[in-house]
Formats: structure tokens, C-alpha cells, sequence
């Protein structure tokens, strides 16, 4: 999605943050593949009881505490300049929306087959908890698209969202131990390729660096020109390109 909104939206994505987008890609399809398949949960009891565990109940306390910190602390002060307090917002309250997600999906599959899951009362907290984590997601990735630039905001969010998702299915569904050498392994190495690809697209994103300029800027000894988005500069005026009696000059007024 940042490689097509640069060409049908206009925005920039320069060659490193388009590395970067590749790299989180890969990263997170290595986490997929060595992830451990879920532990079969067919009731809305078994539900009951995973969600009750102390694990996961002191996992989901700490994502809480985190959503409160960010949305009435953080998010006031540092939103508007950091894109990865919005960010950061949506991903955590994904997992709540996963989760009651796969719950609502048993209690659907307990519906048509005649269970009485309309009287269970997790199913009704799910659905309340699905609609609250939606709207705070929908709300705070608008907010987030609003101000920064989209090639930025959908890579970094898909990112954050799957490794925040996959951690939740590890701690609720208690797959990390089945999980092998190997597949610890490639989940740490692809969250590592996640980490960089992630540093790629934010840490470069102003500089003006594609295969055309490539050779240039590996051979000039100054740094690449920096570009930055419309959506933060109202004008821009080279100062040296402009005689001395034709500068905008400033009145003081005393009264």
C-alpha cells in the first residue's frame, strides 16, 4: 500500500523506504510462517478460560495501562509530530479486536449449531468490546492518515499490528510451548527484519535518494537534498537564489 499510494496518490517514498517496506514484508511473513498453530478452542467456555488465566489477564492490563497512557498523556502532546503514538494506539487496541473476533467466531459456530450462546455472557462483552476497539482504532488511523504521510502510515501500522497480534495468540493460546528452536528462531530473526525495515522507511523518509541519483549521492561527499512533505511546509523560499533588495523585509511597530 506506501509503494501504490506514492504512484497513484503522489506522495513520496524514496528508494530506502521503499527497501524498508520490503524488509517489514518479509519480516512479518517469516514471523507467519514459523507463528505455532492455535490450540484448538471450540467452546465459549474454553474461551472463558483462556481469557481468565492470570497470564493473559496481566498481559491485557498492561496493553490497557499502555492505551491510557498513550490516548490521554501522550497522544495530546506528542500526536500531532510522532507517528507512532496514533500508531501505536490503533495497534494495541488490535488486539483486543483479534481476540474478540476469534471469540465471536465460536460463539457464531455455537449458534447454528443450536447452542445457547445468546444467554452466555462472553459473548455479549466480545461483541462490546469488539465495537469499542474498532471505533478507537477507525478513529486514531484517520487522525493518523490526517497528518502524516500514507506510504508511512499503512507499513508502520501493519507492522506493529501483526506483532502485537501474533504476541497476544502466543500469551492467550499459550503456543509458545509447542513452539520448536527453529521457529523461535525465525520469529526472532523475522521481528528483527520488522525492526529494520521499520528504521529504513522512518529514519530516511525526507532524504531524495532513488536509482537515478544513486550513483551521485554515493560519489557526492555532501548529504542527499532533503524533501519534505507538503503537508508540513506552507512555503519554502531559496534564500540564495534572491538579490538582497528584492528579500521580504520586517517592520517593527512601537505604539
Amino acid at each position: 500500500s506506501a509503494i501504490l499510494s506514492s504512484y497513484l496518490l503522489g506522495e513520496r517514498l524514496n528508494l530506502l523506504g521503499k527497501l524498508g517496506c520490503l524488509l517489514s514484508l518479509v519480516g512479518s511473513t517469516v514471523m507467519v510462517i514459523h507463528a505455532p498453530e492455535d490450540e484448538e478452542v471450540t467452546t465459549l467456555e474454553d474461551m472463558t478460560s483462556k481469557l481468565k488465566e492470570p497470564g493473559f489477564l496481566a498481559y491485557a492490563a498492561i496493553l490497557l495501562a499502555l492505551c491510557f497512557l498513550l490516548i490521554f498523556f501522550l497522544a495530546p502532546r506528542y500526536g500531532q509530530r510522532n507517528i507512532l503514538i496514533y500508531l501505536t494506539i490503533c495497534s494495541v487496541i488490535g488486539a483486543f479486536s483479534v481476540s474478540s473476533v476469534k471469540g465471536l467466531g465460536i460463539a457464531i459456530k455455537g449458534f447454528f449449531a443450536g447452542q445457547p450462546v445468546l444467554q452466555h455472557p462472553l459473548t455479549w462483552i466480545l461483541v462490546i468490546t469488539l465495537v469499542a476497539s474498532i471505533t478507537t482504532q477507525i478513529n486514531y488511523l484517520n487522525k493518523s492518515l490526517d497528518i502524516f504521510n500514507t506510504s508511512l502510515v499503512f507499513p508502520i501500522y501493519y507492522v506493529l499490528f501483526t506483532t502485537i497480534v501474533i504476541t497476544t495468540s502466543i500469551i492467550l493460546f499459550k503456543e509458545w510451548v509447542t513452539m520448536t528452536v527453529v521457529d523461535i528462531i525465525g520469529t526472532v530473526c523475522g521481528f528483527l527484519t520488522i525492526i529494520l525495515g521499520v528504521f529504513l522507511l522512518h529514519a530516511f523518509k525526507d532524504m531524495d535518494v532513488s536509482l537515478g541519483n544513486l550513483p551521485q549521492v554515493l560519489q557526492n561527499e555532501q548529504p542527499a537534498p532533503v524533501t519534505r512533505d507538503d503537508k508540513n511546509i506552507l512555503i519554502e523560499v531559496d534564500n540564495s537564489s534572491i538579490a538582497p533588495e528584492d528579500k521580504p523585509k520586517v517592520f517593527m511597530l512601537y505604539t
